[in-house]
């Protein structure tokens, strides 16, 4: 059944319906996440095949992370107007794309139709990043974060299947490395769509919407402005510290294996405490678990300044992988706590667009950092971020609770 012909009706708080939604959603994720990891494991070593100048080579993965910037906005008004599954999965046609078109650019050595493909994958990324807020739309308030932390469970299969996806399929192309895998990649997003079709989010009556506050109002209160720092400041840092730290290994004398398991433990890191983040949130409130999620992205910079052996670079990225996990998904619950259910879609949207935004600002300065002061600037830079974001989320634990609805 098409959005359009379920029934109009105002969400009420269903836990039963949540419950179903997140575990629909979990396995969507699971399938949907190998995107981003084929991508990143692929797209620069073909991109130093294919680019005009190697130093081009990181643009495929750049070109994914503008594509996850640009679809939030898009994403929201689709499911606005149209719907939350119709939103999910129009980004399952870019995932589908996705791996289409970059499999037609390695099989025919071209750069910039591996940039659109890569481009493509972040729009799915945009959208498959939003599952976590499908997942809270009938959700009660105190049970918002059991269902996000669920959905975001999912990311462990995904951390398992994305690399293993690459693995078996890098050479079944012999002459075409990795086009295999990015059949594979659209297979995934296949699986994924036909598993969303199982979400089920009734849509609220047009007339609801004509209550809705305007942007520019919700944006400004203090819950809102806290919960975007928090997100900007754990995605921003995450992924400055996380694209970096590969290349900072191999620049210190370790191996690729080294830097690839570092990458896979800080992967397992981000996903597998979402098992129970969501009960943590519940019983000991958001704001405490989200500050100390960032406290321990601080500890990632004690730990990467004070050596640079292995152990050194595998602790940061555990503790940065941890740390991420709690301060995302306390962002999260916070930006549900700032709006009414007819407002979600525009705030959610605004919110991711600005998270991701600064994603690829992290993305494309870490590079640039990175050569030219080294991997303690690095860590250096998020001591002054945890820090103004720490103080907001202080302040505004200690101010009374205004409700929203």
């Amino acid at each position: 059944m098409s959005a359009a012909a379920e029934s109009f009706q105002h969400v009420k708080p269903d836990d039963n319906l949540a419950r179903r939604n997140a575990i629909v959603l979990a396995v969507a994720q699971a399938l949907a996440g190998g995107n981003n990891t084929v991508i990143v494991s692929t797209a620069s070593i073909v991109g130093a095949v294919l680019a005009p100048d190697k130093g081009l080579a990181t643009l495929p993965v750049t070109a994914m992370v503008f594509g996850m910037w640009f679809g939030t906005l898009p994403l929201g008004y689709l499911a606005r107007h149209y719907g939350r599954r119709f939103s999910l999965q129009c980004g399952s046609a870019f995932g589908i794309l996705s791996g289409l078109i970059s499999y037609s650019a390695v099989m025919n050595g071209n750069f910039s139709v591996l940039l659109i493909g890569t481009f493509c994958g972040g729009l799915y990324a945009a959208a498959h990043q939003s599952y976590r807020f499908a997942a809270a739309d009938t959700a009660s308030d105190a049970y918002r974060p059991k269902v996000v932390s669920w959905v975001l469970a999912g990311g462990v299969f995904a951390a398992v299947l994305g690399p293993q996806l690459v693995i078996f399929t890098k050479d079944l192309m012999p002459s075409h490395l990795f086009a295999a895998s990015y059949l594979g990649q659209s297979v995934c997003a296949i699986a994924a769509a036909a598993v969303l079709q199982f979400v089920k989010v009734p849509p609220l009556s047009p007339a609801h919407y004509n209550g809705a506050r305007p942007l520019s109002e919700i944006i400004r209160s203090s819950r809102f402005i806290v919960a975007v720092a928090c997100g900007m400041a754990s995605y921003g840092m995450m992924n400055m510290v996380m694209t970096s730290a590969p290349l900072a290994m191999v620049g210190c004398g370790h191996s690729i294996t080294d830097a690839a398991l570092g990458i896979q433990w800080h992967v397992l890191a981000m996903y597998a405490p979402s098992f129970i983040t969501g009960s943590l949130i519940a019983r000991f409130d958001v704001e405490r678990i989200t500050g100390i999620g960032l406290a321990l992205i601080a500890a990632t910079a004690v730990v990467g300044i004070s050596g640079i052996t292995v152990a050194h670079f595998w602790t940061a990225l555990v503790l940065l992988g941890f740390g991420w996990n709690l301060s995302f998904i306390g962002a999260t619950t916070l930006v549900t706590q700032c709006h009414r259910p007819h407002e979600r879609n525009k705030v959610q949207a605004f919110n991711d667009f600005l998270i991701f935004g600064s994603m690829a600002l992290s993305s494309f300065s870490s590079g640039q950092l990175l050569e030219k002061f080294g991997w303690t600037a690095i860590n250096e830079v998020i001591f002054p971020t945890i820090f103004v974001t720490g103080a907001l989320l202080l302040w505004l634990s200690l101010r009374p609770r205004i409700s929203t609805v």
